[in-house]
């Protein structure tokens, strides 16, 4: 890749490459891992040991102001009214035709703050479309927050080494605030996998490799390596991915998110109406889920993209 400063960096790219990545793709106009060993290697490591994703491309969308909660609300058919400080959300985003934007995971921080931590589209753009025109008293901006997982069935032991054991008592899709160097960082428990773990929310730069250097230091002998989204695991689990799998021309209905969706109560909804036909109608089609038998594929070529 041409280095460009439209294409960024991560706080964690200098221990990414010293750990020997060996490919990309652009994310949020950031750089992703996508292999280090090979997509098998590094399957069968994650689901055996713990590795440390750095994942900076899920960007947050930062909602500040008393309409924060109203805004939130505006776009996702998920009824969040219940939502409590502390907790962490999956929540379909929707255009007003019920067509998919986004499907990140939402932190609620406090009352009047939020951060929506994004798939790959530039959501921010939408919402501060829809802060503006409607006049909404909130303030939509990207913050420098840079996400780095721990995924893994070792990932509590180390997590436990650097926060201490209240860390491994977060409930899934629960966060709290936990020192590293004297600095308060935000932890959740959740991430992109099945395996389990953690998602540090590390703010600003200059934190992101001692806290890399630190947890690969503390994870030597549970044989923890540098890792990323892998995409057998991921399809295994049934987790979609926004553009690869779904995208604006789908409804999350059709996605088979609509355990997600609370359409009735989720007045305020930009997408209600459109996704109350969808919801009575029944989607028009389905993703669903196979298993494909027979010998291994062949690589996919370059030309597949002409």
């Amino acid at each position: 890749m041409a280095p460009s400063r439209r294409l960024r960096r991560t706080p964690f790219s200098e221990g990414v490459e010293a750990a020997g990545v060996k490919a990309y793709t652009v994310y949020n106009h950031m750089l992703l891992p996508t292999v280090f060993r090979s997509v098998e290697e590094d399957y069968h490591h994650l689901k055996a040991a713990v590795q440390v994703w750095d994942v900076a491309c899920e960007r947050q969308v930062e909602l500040r102001g008393p309409d924060a909660g109203r805004l939130v609300q505006m776009l996702t058919p998920r009824d969040l009214r219940g939502m409590l400080a502390g907790q962490c959300c999956y929540v379909p985003i929707v255009d007003e035709t019920g067509g998919m934007l986004n499907d990140p995971v939402a932190v609620k921080l406090a009352e009047d703050r939020w951060w929506i931590s994004i798939a790959d589209s530039d959501l921010l753009y939408w919402v501060k479309g829809l802060a503006y025109g409607y006049r909404l008293d909130v303030l939509v901006d990207e913050p420098d927050v840079s996400p780095l997982a721990v995924q893994g069935p070792k990932a509590d032991v180390l997590m436990a080494r650097v926060f201490g054991d209240a860390v491994t008592r977060l409930r899934f899709f629960r966060f709290g605030h936990f020192d590293f160097q004297g600095r308060d960082m935000v932890i959740a428990r959740s991430g992109y996998s099945k395996q389990g773990g953690f998602e540090i929310y590390v703010n600003g730069t200059d934190m992101g490799m001692p806290l890399w250097t630190t947890l690969m230091e503390a994870g030597r002998d549970l044989d923890v390596h540098a890792g990323c989204p892998n995409l057998i695991e991921r399809v295994e689990s049934g987790l979609l991915s926004y553009g690869n799998d779904m995208s604006d021309d789908n409804t999350p209905h059709e996605c088979g998110l609509g355990r997600f969706c609370n359409t009735q109560s989720a007045i305020g909804c930009i997408g209600r109406d459109a996704l109350l036909r969808v919801a009575r109608e029944g989607p028009v089609q389905q993703i669903m889920p196979l298993a494909i038998d027979g010998p291994r594929a062949a690589q996919v070529q370059a030309a597949f993209w002409n």
